[in-house]
């Protein structure tokens, strides 16, 4: 009897103690629908192209994503473009084509892993006609990956650009930046070894100090940390292996490495144990993958 009485306390000890951890922290709300706008270049289709429509899907998440893309776009340029209301964008919209109703949740979500992302091309857009297309929910910015490590290329152009969006976005619209990433060690881009040395360290380094004073100077509503998630996996057993051609992303771990991160710092919801992943990932890499990105949402340069 002693001993059903000894279980029996152990057991109720250890439920009080998981509703102690719940009254602790709080449930996030999940948003029911997002719209995010991307003004970037080839690292946010790196980000947002693939895989992060399917993981909001699975999350019950109905996401809907613009990209506004110049390959190698830089601050300056965006600025610049934006200044003169130029249509020079190739604007990419990705949306989830079943449209998850508002009673819908992860739990009876359709089958998202034979999902594919409805996505729309319409070229020769501006950004004031991007940002006035739609209710935005967010809009992200980024450097261009040569110059994400050299601070005087940021202003004034980052302070003109985050100005001149503010007065075109709705007050609920957040602003979020995007860190980028370092190159693969064996990278041939053409700026790694005039502006990085040809050293991942060095230029991983210089990115880390740009984005604190990015973030010291500019009080974004959000940040969406790529660079240092990317250097972290490549801390694991999978190696200096997320790029595919020494800076653009792979088309598995790269890719759904940066989806998973965007999807739990835009919505809050974590991306491990969700069961989508793109073909050709085993199921050890996106189970690293998600631990990595889980980790670096909340870490800051």
């Amino acid at each position: 009897m002693r001993k059903i009485h000894y279980i029996l306390i152990v057991l109720l000890l250890a439920v009080a103690e998981v509703l102690l951890v719940a009254v602790r922290q709080p449930a996030h709300n999940v948003p029911r629908e997002m719209k995010v706008l991307c003004i970037g270049n080839s690292f946010s289709i790196d980000a947002v192209e693939n895989n992060l429509v399917e993981l909001a899907a699975e999350r019950g998440i109905d996401l809907t994503v613009g990209n506004l893309y110049i390959g190698g776009c830089s601050l300056e340029r965006h600025a610049m473009n934006m200044r003169g209301d130029s249509a020079v964008y190739s604007y990419r919209l990705m949306r989830n084509p079943l449209r998850l109703s508002p009673q819908k949740g992860e739990s009876d979500c359709p089958d998202v892993q034979d999902m594919t992302c409805e996505r729309i091309v319409t070229d020769s857009v501006s950004i004031l006609w991007a940002l006035a297309s739609d209710e935005w929910d967010v809009v992200t910015m980024q450097q261009a990956s040569h110059y994400s490590g050299q601070w005087f290329t940021y202003e004034p152009w980052l302070s003109e650009l985050i100005d001149s969006v503010r007065l075109h976005i709705q007050d609920k619209t957040k602003i979020y930046w995007y860190m980028t990433w370092a190159y693969q060690q064996d990278a041939k881009h053409p700026a790694f070894v005039p502006n990085y040395n040809g050293s991942q360290a060095y230029m991983y380094d210089e990115i880390l100090g740009c984005n604190r004073q990015v973030l010291a100077n500019h009080p974004f509503d959000g940040f969406i940390p790529g660079g240092i998630a990317v250097q972290q996996a490549r801390a694991t057993k999978l190696g200096d292996t997320f790029c595919r051609d020494g800076y653009h992303l792979s088309y598995t771990c790269g890719r759904y490495l940066m989806a998973c991160l965007w999807l739990e710092v835009l919505t809050g919801q974590s991306a491990v144990g969700c069961t989508f992943m793109p073909e050709g990932m085993t199921a050890e890499e996106r189970r690293i993958v998600q631990q990595v990105a889980h980790r670096a949402a909340t870490q800051r340069p």
